[in-house]
């Protein structure tokens, strides 16, 4: 499909380039004349426009710059200057320079009216470049056959740490201290960062925010998946701030979700820790590429799955989920019917295709039927998904929005696991895997494209399973023994209120026995033994109670 879109345009914008050409032409001619030169002297070939700088490819993705999505800063593309934007990398131009420079016209003297409009015209045709958070670069895998062990390790010796203390609180001015500067903060900060392993514990005492601080900054920072840049932020502060008993409540709980896994580890598999929304392909015990995702929300939470991905589906179709249909897709109707049409969503029966104006889109009765979404560049899985069967029937796929990779929160999902650059982790997969051609071909690169861009279902099997495992760590530990920490998204670290014991129930003397308070399942069982003859005087302490009632209720209020 991509690929007809191509030669449709190709025609229209060949024959603006040749009006454009035309009018710099004319418009070198008209300067000529009113510089005084004679029109048989003006150069008989048109004068070229001013070359535009060199745009980055479509396919290029651009890292975005450590905190600038979550402050909302702009994100420039390579050929711009970055130095206006704080934090922002400078990225070498075509010419190796840090700053690009502006090309220069093949002829200077002749500033033609037609030169801006034509680089205007050919900037606003190329799509902008593709923005993705950035990932951890550590080698190490989230989930090891080592991670139960190594994590209770972890959650040990910061049982130790609460014990004997814990750290100091770090106060909120110490975000505003820059390098090389001085606090009286600084000492508790090095005691915790030496505690926690990031700063060595050789390290000369200061009071200085000196290089050494700053590298374990740095590492700190990366153990909690915040950007690695070693300036105290905002972030940074919370993250120290942390207790010692909380962090130790994360790494055992995380452990004690690990209990009882029979994951395969094998050669190669894929992870995928639901709180740092990330994917990690590890093969040989290293991470080889990590990748940013969108997981569930914490309302459509993805559930831990440990299975097998079995397939690649090119240009896949959707079925939209009952809930979905029931939450989204009919109130979406009652608002705008033409919705499914604009969405390329058609309603399925038993006999085929539904017309949409049959449905009373006023109740819930579309909940009956299968609502599916043909494939497309606006699919809601994208161009690609990665089947891997199970019982949550959820899979990781490709998005059409995109801009959520860029983020630094990434929780919108309604349980599956969106991939940014998902194509390169399908290459991945399909390593050694019969290519489009037959025996000897592979799925490079331009196969992956070619395959996708006829806008035809395609599903390929992988011959050798590879193991995947959705998990939910907010506290791990890595052989290297050091702790990572995030955010508990779901609120599964904090255990459920238990019920209340027999302990727990007030004194005799506070509540007076007052009727009043009875609950009314206790006056039913009440009712059988008034039933009975009894004497009349069985009955007179509950009348002398209900007299009293008042006063325990005053005291109560």
């Amino acid at each position: 499909m991509g690929l007809v879109r191509s030669r449709r345009h190709a025609r229209p914008g060949a024959a603006l380039g040749a009006g454009l050409s035309l009018l710099t032409l004319l418009g070198a001619t008209v300067d000529a004349r009113a510089q005084g030169i004679p029109a048989a002297a003006a150069p008989a070939s048109p004068i070229p426009a001013p070359v535009p700088p060199p745009a980055i490819p479509a396919s290029t993705p651009t890292v975005a710059p450590e905190g600038a999505a979550a402050k909302g800063l702009e994100v420039r593309a390579p050929e711009t200057k970055a130095a206006e934007t704080k934090g922002t990398e400078l990225k070498p131009n075509a010419s190796g320079s840090g700053e690009s420079k502006p090309v220069e016209a093949a002829a200077p003297d002749m500033k033609s009216a037609q030169g801006k409009p034509q680089e205007a015209a050919k900037r606003s045709r190329e799509p902008a470049p593709l923005v993705y958070a950035k990932v951890s670069a550590d080698p190490s895998p989230t989930l090891t056959a080592r991670t139960f062990l190594d994590t209770l390790r972890a959650a040990e010796r910061y049982a130790a740490f609460a014990e004997a203390g814990g750290w100091e609180r770090m106060p909120e001015d110490l975000a505003r201290l820059k390098p090389g500067e001085r606090s009286p903060a600084i000492p508790a900060l090095r005691h915790h960062l030496t505690l926690t392993g990031d700063l060595p514990a050789d390290a000369p005492p200061s009071d200085r925010f000196d290089p050494p601080l700053v590298a374990a900054i740095a590492a700190f920072q990366g153990r909690h998946g915040l950007p690695d840049s070693g300036i105290l932020g905002r972030l940074t502060i919370n993250a120290l701030n942390v207790p010692a008993t909380v962090r130790q409540k994360q790494l055992a709980a995380s452990a004690a979700r690990l209990m009882g896994s029979k994951f395969p580890f094998g050669e190669r598999y894929v992870v995928v820790n639901i709180p740092s929304a990330a994917v990690e392909a590890v093969e040989n015990g290293t991470v080889v590429r990590r990748y940013v995702a969108v997981v569930g929300s914490p309302d459509k939470a993805t559930p831990p799955v440990e299975t097998r991905i079995t397939d690649i589906n090119f240009n896949p179709t959707w079925t939209v989920p009952a809930s979905v249909v029931k939450n989204e897709i009919i109130p979406q109707m009652r608002k705008n019917p033409g919705y499914l049409a604009k969405n390329h969503i058609r309603i399925l029966g038993l006999t085929g295709d539904v017309d949409p104006t049959r449905i009373d889109w006023a109740g819930e009765k579309a909940v009956n039927y299968t609502l599916r979404q043909d494939s497309g560049f606006d699919n809601s899985l994208g161009q690609v998904r990665i089947d891997m069967p199970n019982r949550f029937a959820v899979y990781m796929h490709d998005t059409p929005a995109k801009s959520l990779f860029a983020a630094s929160v990434r929780f919108h999902s309604h349980g599956c696991v969106r991939v940014g650059q998902v194509k390169e982790l399908v290459g991945w997969l399909l390593q050694g895997t019969v290519g489009p051609n037959g025996p000897g071909s592979t799925w490079g690169p331009i196969e992956i494209e070619t395959g996708i861009a006829d806008g035809e279902r395609r599903d390929i099997k992988l011959p050798k399973p590879v193991p995947v495992s959705f998990v939910y760590l907010t506290g791990y530990a890595t052989p290297d023994g050091k702790a990572h920490f995030r955010d508990d998204i779901y609120k599964l670290d904090t255990p459920a209120p238990e019920p209340a014991a027999t302990g727990a129930i007030p004194p005799a003397t506070a509540v007076a026995s007052p009727p009043a308070v009875v609950s009314p399942p206790a006056r039913k069982t009440a009712v059988p033994a008034l039933a009975k003859p009894a004497p009349v005087g069985e009955l007179q302490p509950i009348k002398k109670v209900e007299r009293r009632q008042p006063e325990p209720a005053a005291r109560v209020n």
